[in-house]
């Protein structure tokens, strides 16, 4: 068996908006859901927290090019069928102006007992994100490939910010999505941990004093998952092109195979409040952040971070066939993020004699065709 050999899933998590409006679907058709149910082959379509998101779970794929042709099948699942029920699917990880007190939970015992514990921190929530499961080695691999990755996550994050919107008011932030969830418990970067006995044990000490379950209910930025033999990496906004979202599964995917060829080097681990303050000035600044470096060494600009990791991964991405994909870390840093992209656009329509809800809308209906960008069949 390979041990270099990774597996790979991705869940996606869309927002539902009304077609005429372009504001969240507060209580979406039943049917959008029924029509993925029944068409979504081997992948899989569920609720989420409330009824205006949507997740998309890809099947298992033993590349990243079954990633992209996955992404490719479940994104067009979910657009067809809200197209066909009144409604359009965006791919960003805050609403422009969707209001949260106008929100509706989706019904379950499970939403139910997080709405009762967390209060109004739940309930303003409204945010969806990109997850990314990688399945490699024995469980104290993952474990140790897991911590070793932390101090990439603040590069991760920045590439894929797509949320510096909230109820019609520019945040300041390119992820505000970060800011929404760490007002709940469990949240951000975990410590670090070496082997799975280490990690059960901390999870146990959780369960015993009940605050939690189980492990889905650690919402690291990072974790091995509860269902499968993976460690999902969580911190990241929706990438709201494919292309961003494929850019990101081959960081990650290359990140894991180059930590796994070389876990017997592996520096030594950063403080973890190190890589909480890169954490912080990523989601601030998105791909202008100039980040603590992940050598030690002082700051560096994230174009010079790219550059130097990107060399370093050169052999794992001919490996894992995605050299394409992990050179669009360039492109994105070059050209800006989702979360640029909306801000330039609500500047430029402003300037342009638009109102705030116009411009807002612009910003909507960008989303929406960013969303499908090379979806046709």
């Amino acid at each position: 068996m390979d041990k270099l050999a990774i597996t790979l899933g991705v869940e996606e998590e869309f927002f539902l908006v009304d077609a005429d409006s372009r504001d969240l679907l507060a209580d979406p058709a039943p049917e959008i859901f029924e029509f993925c149910t029944c068409n979504a082959g081997p992948h899989s379509v569920v609720h989420e927290f409330l009824r205006s998101q949507i997740e998309a779970n890809t099947r298992v794929c033993n590349s990243v090019g079954e990633v992209r042709q996955a992404l490719h099948e479940t994104r067009r699942l979910v657009a067809e069928a809200a197209a066909q029920y009144g409604a359009r699917v965006i791919a960003a990880s805050t609403h422009p102006f969707g209001r949260w007190d106008e929100q509706m939970p989706t019904e379950g015992d499970r939403y139910r007992h997080f709405a009762v514990i967390f209060q109004e921190s739940m309930r303003r929530s409204v945010n969806g994100g990109l997850h990314v499961h990688a399945g490699f080695g024995d469980a104290d691999d993952r474990i140790r490939v897991m911590t070793a990755v932390r101090r990439y996550l603040p590069l991760l994050h920045a590439l894929s910010t797509s949320s510096p919107f909230t109820e019609g008011r520019m945040t300041g932030f390119k992820s505000y999505r970060l800011n929404l969830l760490g007002a709940l418990p469990r949240t951000s970067v975990p410590g670090p941990l070496y082997s799975q006995a280490e990690y059960d044990k901390l999870l146990e000490d959780y369960r015993k004093m009940d605050f939690v379950r189980d492990g889905s209910e650690l919402w690291w930025d990072i974790r091995p998952s509860q269902k499968y033999p993976t460690v999902e990496m969580r911190i990241c906004d929706m990438g709201t092109r494919i292309e961003e979202t494929m850019t990101l599964v081959a960081l990650y995917a290359c990140l894991v195979r180059w930590l796994l060829r070389n876990k017997d080097l592996l520096p030594p681990e950063p403080p973890t409040e190190i890589i909480a303050e890169n954490r912080w000035l990523a989601q601030r600044y998105g791909v202008f952040a100039v980040l603590g470096s992940p050598l030690g060494k002082d700051r560096q600009d994230i174009g010079d971070i790219a550059e130097w990791l990107t060399g370093e991964l050169a052999e794992d991405a001919a490996a894992l066939d995605c050299e394409a994909e992990l050179k669009y870390v360039h492109e994105i840093i070059r050209r800006g993020s989702s979360a640029d992209r909306q801000i330039d656009l609500y500047r430029l329509r402003r300037l342009e004699g638009d109102s705030e809800e116009e411009s807002l809308i612009a910003v909507v209906d960008a989303l929406i065709e960013e969303t499908r960008e090379g979806l046709a069949a």
